[in-house]
């Protein structure tokens, strides 16, 4: 059996790779992928808590982020593609959008 620490440790290196690439990244895209890791290690983590309690709440909750992520995933390369189609760049610095 593998102990929840080493999983609780890889959900903690991906999650801080994940807000490294939010916080450093200039690409829109680099950052969306930096969210989903982010999620990823949120479900990582819960599914290795729902194994250590033996019971099925964490695996629920995993469905659940799941399927925001997918939505988050389709409104968002929808909005990533309108924007690189408006403005030609994906360079997040460029895009002002909100600004009057």
């Amino acid at each position: 059996m593998i102990p929840l620490e080493w999983f609780l440790i890889v959900a903690g290196v991906i999650f801080v790779i994940g807000m490294i690439g939010v916080i450093i990244a200039r690409n829109v895209m680099i950052i969306f992928m930096s969210i989903e890791l982010m999620l990823n290690a949120a479900n990582l983590a819960m599914v290795a808590f729902s194994r250590e309690m033996g019971t099925l709440d964490g695996h629920v909750m995993v469905f659940v982020i799941m399927t925001v992520a997918a939505a988050e995933a389709a409104v968002g390369l929808a909005i990533i593609i309108a924007l690189f189609r408006n403005r030609d760049t994906a360079n997040i610095d460029e895009v002002n959008v909100l600004k009057w």
